[in-house]
């Protein structure tokens, strides 16, 4: 569905990201996950195209993204920031339909869309007519989720979305978005700092490390047969569970 083919970028003297391979596959859930610094938001905004890679190509159904088609190809994607990236002034149902009103939707058809994608993602609907400053931080969060499936894409790309909130609430958000996702059947990348996370969602597991693809797989394959020392070192910096001083997948 998305594919990087060879692709680097560099911000001034660092690269970021070394030239990398790797396709989304349609259907399923891909995470990205690694230490801060080593290229896995800079992944999702080449995808998006936030950015341009300065080699190789970011492809979107076979079709390379290029400044003269990015805006149309962004319709096609879902795209999930930390707190959801709302718009202060705007109202949770306006933040949602903002798009959608650009792209000339009629009223009544933003209106019901909102209200599915609201109660698709179980935001209560009083919430729609509150500011982002009104709602607690799992609302924004869902709302962020709304927009980013408003237009009904292909592809979701999530940019640690539930990295600031607690761990309740992150728990409920969790079971809640990967239900979405089965149901929808979408193509989902998301980023991550956390390894249980990771697992939870992911039908395959990318870690990366200084710019670079790592290991890749199952979670249990990264956990049961590192690839390298940096590897194991990551997962054991993540405390995973243990029994019989085996770590659990």
């Amino acid at each position: 569905m998305i594919e990087l083919v060879d692709v680097a970028k560099s911000f001034g003297s660092i690269q970021v990201l070394q030239p990398t391979t790797l396709h989304l596959t349609p259907g399923e859930t891909t995470v990205l996950i690694g230490p801060s610094g080593c290229g896995k938001s800079t992944i999702l905004r080449l995808m998006i195209g936030l950015i341009e890679p300065d080699q190789g190509q970011v492809r979107f159904d076979g079709t390379p993204l290029t400044p003269a088609n990015v805006m149309l190809m962004r319709r096609k994607i879902g795209y999930v920031i930390q707190d959801g990236g709302l718009f202060p002034h705007l109202s949770a149902q306006d933040n949602v339909g903002l798009l959608a009103r650009y792209l000339g939707w009629d009223k009544p058809k933003v209106a019901a869309r909102v209200e599915e994608m609201a109660d698709l993602t179980r935001l209560p609907r009083e919430a729609l007519a509150r500011y982002p400053t009104q709602l607690s931080g799992g609302q924004r969060q869902r709302l962020g989720i709304m927009r980013a499936l408003m237009l009904d894409p292909e592809v979701i790309l999530l940019d640690e979305p539930m990295g600031a909130l607690d761990p309740l609430v992150r728990f409920d958000l969790q079971e809640d978005l990967r239900k979405i996702f089965q149901s929808l059947k979408k193509t989902v990348c998301i980023v991550t700092h956390d390894m249980g996370e990771a697992g939870f969602f992911g039908d395959r597991v990318i870690l990366l490390g200084s710019g670079r693809i790592v290991q890749q797989g199952k979670l249990d394959e990264l956990i049961l047969a590192p690839a390298d020392d940096f590897v194991r070192r990551f997962i054991s910096a993540q405390r995973l569970p243990t029994l019989g001083g085996e770590l659990v997948p």
